[in-house]
């Protein structure tokens, strides 16, 4: 029998799930997280999950993972020092960048930019050049680039290397010769390329993308090798690592140590994956999804079963080209820190946040600060007799004096500060659901919501009336579902061109030729892989924009289709998109600027394990009565155990439904109700 286990690495709690191939039987495990070594509260999960489901680790064959390495050494500014080699007269390239004005009333004025990644004094110039067409104009000078490698070698200073030539995504024969070259000289470090990294136009977007892939990937590839390693000594060394990509797809570890930038938004993809196998699997293809962590909230939105993709990846100032789901985060988590502004006098919640130490008071580790998830268990919707995660206690006691050094200050009750306290993280996580529904011109209320992540489950109800999207979901296993969307998703890879082409006297065939070459270069890196051709999925997405436009939208589309219907099949749907977000399209003048083919695994289908029990009665879930704070006064408030609740089951509010890793908060005038799938489905009475 085998089994595969998903790990998602949080700012405050790492969460495992392990499944069973055959019956999808699941099991779950929460610890606080291990911010100075995530491998260690790795390590000591996958140590507790086997001994609470009686499964040998050897029985483990894969191990499938969210992490965010990657994503920390660019916040932190703890990454490698880069040193960066550019054609002849590109030296100052990360210098003069894009024009940027931060938001906000006189941002411009206050910000302060960071030092760059590859510092000048580690930038070097060297005589090549390729033009717009892929002609060489002046060969590679191999002997003033011998030199400035010796240079480098000599001074010493930098951990990884990156080289970007002007239009080397055209002809990329420059760059491989200067990587062999480099590789020889410089030994142990590692070299990235802009041609293999990301082989699009653009000479700015493509030197600080490789710039950032080598700035992260030391690390990476320690992180990733000495994890490979411990699970191959605890699990055995044919269990296989893989880790999750910022598009929701899995990378070996090969190809995670290689390209690490593909990694920056790999926590909060596993979120939008879980998300995407319950809703498709309960049928609902057009979602939301808000995943509230200890730290932040992220969230996405699903239109017929996919997420929304973006083309760049942004990680605090730094912009890369790299594939993710389109994801937007926002400082508000449930150890997210609540304070009275010094200036206004008036109540803030966020960014700052309590983490995974010292924690919210109510988690009596050493916090004193107000957070909200004491505010939950001051208004009674974490009640003080559930555990944590299975294991920690919370102290209603503690979590309410620090709630009541809000209210002090501010002259109101202790009830009314968790409660304003609680209104201002939804209001903060409603404007970030409306910058990925309204804003990108959907309505929300065509669209259902999905709750997640340990805190999420405790303000679905209330971002659903907010949002006035409904049914409000929770999926099975909420607190854990990034854990879950790690385990149950595929490997993948993709390669892509830039084409930069009017459309409009485009011939197909050579659109098609270019796609094979396309298919041959990703489909041969899964099989690097030991994944073979004809156990792979393909997928084509392109970039089109109208003529004149300094920006492209991406579509994917059809590749039987487009050999059936020829150009208009991505001009025809370029229009419909155009219309969903400016209302307006044109009949002429289309461009085609990218395509790209995306390479996937086979999944092998997964049973969804039946949580709960079969035959009970409601009342067999009913564990006590608990008073909450509801519409500024207390009311008695059912407790339920999810575990003990049967698929049809319609459980009416004021009601708390509880499980292992997470709380469901259900408001007066609503009701939850069991679905085939596990969901519990809130929705208004009617």
């Amino acid at each position: 029998m085998a089994y595969r286990l998903g790990v998602d690495v949080g700012g405050t709690f790492t969460d495992l799930l392990l499944i069973n191939d055959d019956t999808g039987q699941t099991w779950t495990a929460k610890l606080p997280s291990t911010p100075s070594d995530s491998s260690l509260g790795v390590l000591q999960g996958i140590a507790q999950i086997c001994e609470t489901s009686g499964v040998s680790p050897k029985e483990i064959t894969r191990v499938m993972h969210g992490t965010t390495v990657a994503t920390n050494a660019v916040l932190t500014g703890k990454g490698s020092v880069v040193g960066l080699i550019t054609t002849s007269g590109y030296r100052h390239t990360l210098q003069v960048a894009r024009s940027f004005c931060p938001g906000g009333l006189g941002g411009w004025a206050s910000y302060i930019r960071k030092p760059l990644l590859a510092p000048l004094e580690h930038t070097f110039e060297v005589s090549e050049r390729i033009d717009a067409s892929g002609k060489i104009l002046i060969k590679l000078n191999t002997k003033e680039l011998t030199s400035i490698l010796n240079t480098m070698k000599k001074q010493g200073g930098i951990q990884a290397l990156t080289i970007c030539f002007i239009n080397s995504y055209i002809n990329p024969s420059h760059e491989k010769e200067a990587k062999k070259i480099a590789e020889k000289i410089l030994k142990n470090i590692p070299v990235s390329i802009s041609s293999e990294v990301v082989p699009e136009m653009q000479e700015y977007e493509r030197t600080e993308t490789t710039v950032i892939n080598s700035y992260v990937r030391p690390e990476v590839e320690k992180y990733v090798h000495n994890l490979q390693t411990n699970i191959s000594k605890s699990l055995g060394e044919s269990s296989q690592l893989a880790i999750l990509r910022s598009d929701g797809g899995l990378a070996t570890a090969r190809a995670a140590q290689v390209s690490p930038v593909n990694l920056l938004m790999s926590g909060p993809a596993g979120g939008v994956a879980g998300a995407l196998y319950f809703c498709n699997a309960a049928g609902f293809k057009n979602v939301l999804t808000f995943d509230m962590g200890g730290t932040s909230t992220d969230v996405a939105l699903i239109q017929n079963g996919e997420a929304k993709q973006r083309r760049e990846t942004r990680v605090g100032d730094v912009v890369v080209r790299a594939p993710s789901v389109d994801v937007r985060s926002v400082g508000a988590g449930g150890g997210s820190v609540a304070y009275v502004a010094n200036i206004t006098n008036a109540l803030r919640v966020g960014p700052e946040s309590a983490g995974a130490s010292p924690g919210p008071a109510a988690y009596n580790k050493g916090g004193i600060k107000a957070t909200v998830t004491d505010a939950n268990v001051v208004l009674g919707y974490l009640p003080a007799n559930v555990l944590l995660g299975g294991k920690m206690k919370i102290d209603k006691e503690l979590a309410k004096k620090a709630v009541q050094e809000i209210a002090t200050p501010l002259g109101i009750s202790l009830m009314d500060a968790a409660d304003g306290i609680i209104r201002i993280v939804n209001e903060s996580m409603f404007g970030a659901l409306r910058l990925v529904s309204i804003e990108q011109g959907y309505d929300p209320r065509d669209f259902a919501l999905v709750g997640f992540g340990g805190a999420g489950p405790l303000h679905s109800n209330a971002l659903s009336i907010l949002l006035n999207s409904w049914p409000s979901i929770v999926p099975p296993g909420p607190g854990v579902l990034c854990a879950y969307g790690d385990a149950t998703t595929a490997v993948q890879d993709e390669a892509s061109k830039s084409v930069v082409s009017s459309m409009d006297a485009m011939e197909l065939s050579f659109l098609l030729k270019e796609l094979d070459i396309l298919e041959k270069k990703v489909s041969h890196s899964l099989e690097q892989d030991g994944i073979p051709a004809n156990n792979q999925i393909l997928e084509y997405h392109a970039d089109i924009r109208y003529a004149g436009q300094a920006f492209e939208i991406t579509l994917p589309f059809n590749r039987k289709a487009l050999e059936q219907e020829g150009i208009k099949h991505l001009t025809g749907r370029f229009n419909l998109e155009h219309e969903q977000l400016f209302t307006f399209s044109l009949p002429h003048g289309h461009e085609l600027v990218m395509i790209r083919v995306k390479a996937m695994a086979k999944r092998t289908k997964t049973p969804i394990y039946q949580i709960g029990k079969r035959g009970n009665k409601l009342s067999d879930a009913l564990m006590s009565e608990s008073p909450a704070w509801f519409a500024g006064k207390e009311v008695a408030t059912k407790l339920y155990n999810r575990n003990l609740l049967d698929v049809g089951h319609r459980i009416e509010g004021p009601a708390i439904i509880i499980e292992m890793d997470s709380t469901t908060v259900i408001h007066p005038g609503f009701n939850a109700q069991v679905d085939s799938v596990g969901n519990l489905l809130i929705n208004p009475n009617k």
